[in-house]
């Protein structure tokens, strides 16, 4: 508790210019910069949400999908000449920690699509030696993998903004802000921009709408600040989440609606207290 206090009440962010689509890349990672305190207590709070907190959840495949969810963020792996339109993430995190000079599992090295083909094949290896260090690869760069959520954020307002209307930018950007300033709101964008993604990708569109971070921001009302900008952002990630399951295809609706009470739930866990 006292370290959480420490960190609440010490929270601070870089001074926020007024435009940045004309700042250049630098700039923009400084406005944006997350620090590695910070990282690691929303990173924390994204392992409970995906993996209750558990070392064992950091390896995942959930029913119904073709793929596992690995780590914190159960970032998405695809094995061999399995593609959906969900962003695949999980090698981008390898490539990071390899960056920031991890040790890496030396397998990891030879291939990049996941190597078991089914969730059958991926459940029956659960207590391999593979999988075991794995596991113990993900259970020791929790820190890296929060760091490397809080550098997508980074880079998500600027991907955004570069697919909207001159005329549009400005709402988007005050609401990043509003929700950047605090720490709650700090969680609301990591955890959902992990989770959902920035809302650019085109494949990821039921009958044309999206469900990323843009359209939680497009969907806010009016301009708030503090919490009660935190608690808009979770209202509208409401709104936009039951319109997706509304829109998914058939093949789909029923396991999303399964979903659905799970993402409510999580995302109004953004305007909860900060210290419980």
């Amino acid at each position: 508790m006292p370290v959480l206090v420490a960190l609440l009440t010490s929270w601070s962010v870089p001074a926020l210019a007024e435009e940045p689509v004309a700042m250049r890349a630098v700039e923009r990672e400084q406005r944006y910069a997350v620090t590695p305190f910070q990282a690691l207590w929303v990173g924390r709070r994204i392992w409970q949400n995906e993996c209750r907190g558990t070392v064992e959840g950091l390896t995942h495949w959930n029913h119904g999908e073709d793929f596992p969810s690995l780590g914190i963020g159960h970032f998405l792996w695809y094995p061999e000449g399995r593609r959906d339109r969900f962003e695949e993430t999980f090698p981008g995190l390898i490539d990071f920690c390899r960056e920031r000079g991890a040790a890496v599992p030396a397998w990891l090295s030879d291939v990049r699509a996941c190597p078991w083909p089914t969730r059958a094949a991926f459940e029956a290896q659960r207590r391999s030696p593979r999988m075991n260090e794995l596991r113990s690869f993900l259970a020791t760069t929790i820190t890296l993998q929060a760091e490397f959520i809080a550098r997508r954020l980074a880079n998500a307002l600027p991907r955004i903004i570069e697919t909207l209307e001159a005329s549009e930018r400005s709402a988007v950007t005050s609401r990043f802000d509003a929700l950047f300033l605090t720490p709650q709101g700090l969680y609301a964008l990591m955890d959902y921009v992990n989770c959902k993604g920035e809302g650019i990708n085109p494949a990821e569109r039921y009958a044309g709408q999206g469900w990323g971070l843009l359209q939680v921001l497009e969907g806010m009302q009016g301009f708030p600040s503090g919490k009660e900008a935190v608690r808009e952002f979770a209202a509208s990630a409401c709104r936009v989440l039951e319109r997706r399951v509304s829109l998914a295809p058939r093949e789909r609706r029923d396991l999303e609606r399964k979903f659905l009470a799970g993402w409510r739930k999580r995302v109004m866990s953004y305007t909860a207290p900060e210290a419980e």
